[in-house]
């Protein structure tokens, strides 16, 4: 099989990551070249907009519900400047999903504040537009899934770029699907730790995961920054770092100054952080042993679209969106019916995100996800991360198979454009990767 290159992984040191540490380990389309290039030379290679679920429009409501346009922002750097531009708690700012940070992206958001301030918002490369009151916020998951635009350039020049795609595209069809794998971008796309600090905490080894975030310098990162981390992790002097630290490093800065006044607090110092990023640690950690038990189950030679006995089914939820809350054992006495559904796109072989209440499936898959768990040497109740609940995880299912829509690929030079539809939470270089099979670095 085609094995993303790798590279080394240094604990003290520039560090640098491959797609294997995150998990992706394999193809499902791996005796096919890759056409190379990279994504994201500027930010506007990166298309993306929200499929959302239009909250119902009330005069007398308290939310106000826009569409908001923005430019290369992160998600929760984006809502600490609105939060500031408005003058309220970030907790008054709504979202659906959090969108890649270098892109140029469009999606719903809510706001418990007045709709003349909302309007009236100036924030270099975010517009605000379409605004109307509502008694319904919006929050976590409330979209059907997103509409991406992908330009990838700097193709290879010794391949048949239209060939290959045209043999990926038939290959995936065929699967119904490409892999579910969370993206690199769930792992952070120039300092891919996220899963790493998720890990720290569900240890509760809270000095670990404060100095993971803060320090620990990167290669990819800018010098000034990078150079900034180092020391930090060599002298452990937070009174020099907070005078060192570039002021684009908002959350590094907070916690350096927590920790300035108050040494030792670490824990104290995670809760300066807002609940979602906490919360997106430890996702993250759960989204890497997804990533590995996915890649186990394609290395076996096992179907992601046919289920086997022992298999834990999604069915379709009323949006037309796989029902991650409701999974139904696959039986011998069901296992036709199910087959069925799943062949035409109604049900779907999932897998495990493990927490403190989710369960193994059976069968090959429950070892499969045994073994991934217990060679991590993680419980269940580790994900109830004592002082932190707000970052504790329950744990769900996930769909191994990834749909995708409308998938039409143009070529320009050494441009390829892809533009496609996902349901929620399904990542857009996953899809894309099965076409450039490129280092981690170009995506």
């Amino acid at each position: 099989m085609i094995q993303p290159k790798l590279l080394t992984l240094a604990l003290h040191s520039e560090q640098t990551v491959d797609e294997k540490d995150l998990g992706l380990e394999l193809f499902l389309t791996d005796d096919i070249p890759g056409i190379g290039g990279k994504l994201r030379k500027t930010p506007e290679d990166f298309e993306v907009e929200e499929v959302s679920i239009l909250p119902p429009e009330d005069p007398e409501g308290r939310f106000v519900i826009a569409k908001v346009w923005h430019r290369n922002w992160e998600a929760n750097r984006l809502v600490r400047r609105l939060s500031t531009n408005l003058r309220v708690s970030r907790t008054k700012i709504g979202f659906a999903g959090t969108k890649d940070g270098r892109s140029v992206a469009t999606q719903l958001m809510s706001f418990d504040a007045p709709i003349e301030s909302v309007l009236a918002l100036t924030i270099p490369d975010v517009v605000v537009s379409d605004a109307y009151r509502s008694k319904k916020a919006i929050t976590i998951g409330d979209l059907v899934g997103n509409s991406f635009t992908i330009r990838v350039a700097d193709l290879r020049r010794d391949v048949d770029i239209a060939g290959i795609c045209a043999e990926v595209r038939q290959r995936l069809e065929a699967a119904g699907g490409f892999p579910n794998f969370f993206g690199v971008q769930r792992f952070g796309s120039i300092r891919p730790i996220t899963h790493l600090i998720g890990k720290d905490l569900v240890r509760g080894d809270f000095e670990g995961a404060v100095m993971r975030y803060v320090a620990n310098p990167m290669e990819d990162e800018d010098s000034e920054a990078n150079d900034a981390r180092r020391e930090l992790q060599d002298s452990r002097d937070f009174e020099k770092a907070l005078r060192e630290f570039p002021r684009k490093l908002t959350f590094e800065r907070t916690m350096i100054s927590y920790l300035k006044d108050r040494p030792g607090d670490y824990l104290g110092a995670l809760r300066t952080l807002p609940k979602n990023l906490l919360m997106m640690f430890v996702h993250a950690y759960q989204s890497y042993l997804f990533n590995k038990i996915l890649s186990e189950r394609i290395r076996a030679g096992m179907s992601m679209r046919e289920p086997e006995i022992g298999d834990l089914i999604l069915p379709l939820s009323k949006t037309n969106v796989p029902d991650h809350d409701n999974p139904i054992p696959v039986t011998e006495g069901n296992l036709q019916k199910v087959t069925k559904s799943a062949k035409e796109g109604k049900a779907f072989v999932s897998g495990l995100i493990f927490g403190t209440v989710s369960g193994f499936a059976g069968g090959r898959m429950g070892d499969i996800e045994r073994r991934v768990i217990e060679a991590e040497g993680v419980e269940r109740m580790d994900f109830q991360i004592t002082g932190l609940r707000e970052a504790s995880s329950k744990g769900i299912r996930r769909e191994l198979l990834a749909q995708f829509k409308d998938l039409t690929i143009d070529f320009d030079g050494e441009v390829a454009t892809f533009k496609f539809a996902l349901n929620k939470g399904c990542y857009a270089t996953s899809l894309v990767r099965e076409f450039m099979k490129a280092e981690m670095s170009q995506y």
